[in-house]
């Protein structure tokens, strides 16, 4: 059984072409958070606990929490997560009903640089995709694709 005609066009591959895309993307994020001294899943794990720690219940996010908010690996968000604290960006302790779960916050530090670091990047974001023109059919695609289930 075939799977159909190869493609011989890289450009003509959608995956291909948001590889490349994504790509130049991440390059451009890394080197705005550069003078910040964060690393792009540095900002996406402190965004991500910024939010919930200001959107969820008083307890703080757990680690799997911002993971999940984040799509992240686990074990990489755990990774990052103590770098951060070592930075005094965030904290990290043990919830008090499950010893095994982590529960976080984000320093009065973090929150500045956060705060710094979401402008950086929206400003990064901005100019990286002002060439591709309509802003509105762009997002409303990426929305729609971000949307889609996790297999």
């Amino acid at each position: 059984m075939t799977s159909g005609p190869l493609i011989d066009d890289a450009g003509a591959s959608p995956g291909f072409l948001l590889w490349r895309v994504t790509q130049r993307w991440q390059r451009a994020i890394a080197a705005a958070l550069r003078p910040l001294e964060l690393t792009h899943a540095q900002f996406v794990l402190l965004m991500s606990t910024w939010h919930l720690a200001r959107t969820g219940d008083d307890r703080g996010p757990s680690q799997r929490e911002v993971a999940d908010h984040a799509e992240a690996d686990v074990m990489m968000t755990s990774q990052v997560l103590r770098t951060l604290e070592k930075r005094g960006l965030v904290t990290r302790s043990a919830d008090p009903a499950d010893a095994r779960v982590r529960r976080l916050s984000v320093t009065p530090a973090g929150a500045r640089l956060a705060r710094r670091a979401q402008g950086v990047v929206e400003a990064a974001d901005r100019a990286f995709f002002a060439e591709a023109g309509d802003q509105g059919g762009l997002m409303k695609h990426l929305r729609e694709l971000a949307a889609w289930p996790a297999r």
